[in-house]
């Protein structure tokens, strides 16, 4: 049974009803499409649209259709043109002529758009609870590993020596960051447009406020036009997608780096690498490459979307439906990355002996060796040019700073002293930055007990 037809004097043409039909992927809404109807029904009987009896017959048929799409005894037609007319035909076929009251006082225009709020703020729900599983996950690694030393990067060449507590910590910002962000949508979201009809309202003595509280909505939409066009919430959510992906890419980035035969800072668990089908040494890590892989078909969904509201008059156009697919394979994917990444992370062995001598090496201590000399009164500038000196000569020699004999020091600037090789160790670097956001034990330990206190909230 098609929603529509009376004005029409042929059948749709097969390839027409093809390309315009959805139910081949928005009858993931059944859940969404029957509680939203519920709700409508109730309130149309509290408005005496509805006899008592009325409400309750459609009610009872739309729950025995839940109840059966769920256990399996009632399939989904393919055949129908989309979820909302399998459902309304569906009741119609097992109570009669009662269910044809159900879609009074609305349109497909405002049944869509609420069914879609409904899904994905369960999505939302769903994607915050993953976020919060890595989160969790991230600061077991934080809580762990206060004092594992390891190199600092920037441009990919060491830098300064931190621990991997505070590396880690830096994915934690960018995480929460994320779940603030699909709290964000989910608020703004949150109000009901059912009840606006096509595009204009309806004649009906609806009370759009009641339906809105019956599906925990904060408020109904006000303005009927923009509620059925509305496809700002999923731009948003396509781009904190988007972002979170960006995030689990950049993370992935170095965990492949890390797992190289070159760093060997990490070692994947075999259940979350794969082998080569011709070199039996091989150990690779497919799903971070994957991960980093499938971030490209996030931001194409998010771009998709964008392309496809850029030129649409209002209010309710067809191009709308493109919506769907787009934001439901962005879901899907963002949800498996999510929750395979968490496993990755989770079972990940770190080898800290060799992160620990990586951060030894490469003259990260450097800057500590310049704080040196200006604790000394010498003007940063020339210290810089001192430790610059130094760090040549290493080069030239095949030392480390920390290599270097008190008199080659000496023979370079006369302020160094005995004292130089404690101020230049991997502790001493690490443990006297203490200021907030910095990789001393002492200060990581406090920001990791708020990490936890936020995740406890």
């Amino acid at each position: 049974m098609k929603l529509w037809g009376g004005r029409f004097t042929k059948e749709e043409n097969t390839l027409v009803n093809q390309f315009n039909a959805s139910i081949s992927f928005d009858q993931r809404f059944y859940r969404q499409d029957i509680r939203g109807s519920i709700a409508h029904v109730t309130m149309l009987a509290k408005q005496a649209i509805l006899t008592e009896d009325e409400k309750y017959q459609i009610i009872a048929g739309l729950e025995g259709i839940l109840s059966d799409v769920e256990s399996g005894a009632l399939e989904i037609d393919p055949e129908a043109e989309d979820i909302h007319s399998f459902v309304e035909a569906t009741l119609i076929e097992r109570i009669g002529a009662v269910g044809k009251k159900l879609h009074t006082g609305r349109s497909r225009n405002d049944q869509v758009a609420l069914d879609m709020k409904l899904y994905i703020r369960d999505e939302i729900s769903a994607l915050d609870a993953l976020v919060k599983e890595l989160l969790q996950a991230l600061l077991t690694v934080i809580e762990e590993n206060l004092e594992t030393y390891m190199p600092g990067f920037t441009h990919l060449q060491k830098a300064q020596p931190v621990t991997i507590a505070h590396h880690f910590s830096a994915y934690f910002e960018m995480f929460l960051r994320d779940r603030s962000r699909l709290f964000d949508i989910q608020k703004r979201m949150n109000t009901c447009p059912l009840g606006a009809g096509a595009l204009a309202g309806t004649t009906y003595p609806l009370d759009r406020e009641y339906t809105a509280s019956l599906l925990d909505f904060d408020c109904a939409t006000r303005n009927s036009m923009d509620s059925v066009s509305d496809r700002d919430y999923l731009i948003e959510l396509c781009s904190a997608m988007a972002t979170m992906m960006m995030h689990l890419s950049r993370f992935c980035e170095e965990i492949i780096l890390w797992n190289s035969n070159e760093y060997q800072f990490v070692e994947l668990d075999d259940a979350y690498s794969t082998g080569s089908s011709i070199m039996p040494q091989k150990k690779n890590p497919d799903i971070a490459e994957l991960v980093r892989g499938k971030t490209g078909r996030v931001y194409g969904a998010l771009i998709s979307i964008l392309t496809t509201m850029k030129g649409i008059p209002l209010a309710y156009n067809k191009d709308m439906q493109e919506d769907k697919e787009l934001v439901f394979d962005a879901i899907d994917t963002t949800k498996g990355c999510l929750s395979l990444f968490t496993g990755m992370l989770a079972t990940m062995r770190f080898h800290k002996e060799i992160m620990k001598k990586s951060a030894m090496n490469g003259f990260t201590n450097a800057t500590d060796a310049a704080d040196y000399l200006v604790n000394r009164g010498v003007p940063f500038r020339d210290a810089h040019g001192i430790v610059g000196r130094l760090v040549l000569y290493c080069l030239d020699k095949g030392l480390s700073l920390d290599d270097m004999s008190l008199e080659e020091y000496r023979a370079i600037s006369p302020v160094f002293d005995a004292d130089i090789y404690e101020a230049i160790s991997l502790k001493t670097c690490v443990e006297k930055r203490t200021t907030l956001g910095a990789p001393g034990p002492s200060v990581m330990k406090k920001v990791a007990a708020k990490y936890r206190k936020l995740l406890e909230s």
